[in-house]
């Protein structure tokens, strides 16, 4: 199941049914209101969610809010964008990195 042309929100009471129980590539953006580079990621993952809506579903989760699956995925610094194919945890990248960095690796795990 692709995206809807935007990232959505999940929280701890719904990230295993959106996420962890996906099909395809689902990449996560575990970030906070407070978080400066998290608000440099926000309109790179705005681009990836409608670029690839045909073949990636775009997360975000506030790691404030929903303080349990960050701790599940042992999350220490935001942004922290997790990958997911069909569910499973496949790779991670930590802060604010470039769109292209972003692009190269969802190619690879699509």
């Amino acid at each position: 199941m692709a995206g809807n042309g935007g990232p959505v929100t999940v929280s701890d009471s719904d990230f295993g049914s959106e996420v962890e129980q996906g099909e395809g590539l689902t990449i996560v953006d575990f970030w906070a209101a407070w978080c400066g580079p998290c608000r440099m990621v926000a309109p790179v993952m705005e681009q990836l969610a409608t670029e690839y809506s045909e073949k990636v579903k775009v997360a975000k989760l506030d790691v404030d809010a929903n303080q349990q699956t960050a701790m599940k995925y042992n999350i220490r610094s935001i942004p922290s964008i997790l990958f997911f194919k069909d569910g499973k945890h496949v790779d991670t990248v930590v802060g604010a990195v470039p769109k292209q960095y972003l692009e190269r690796k969802l190619q690879e795990h699509l």
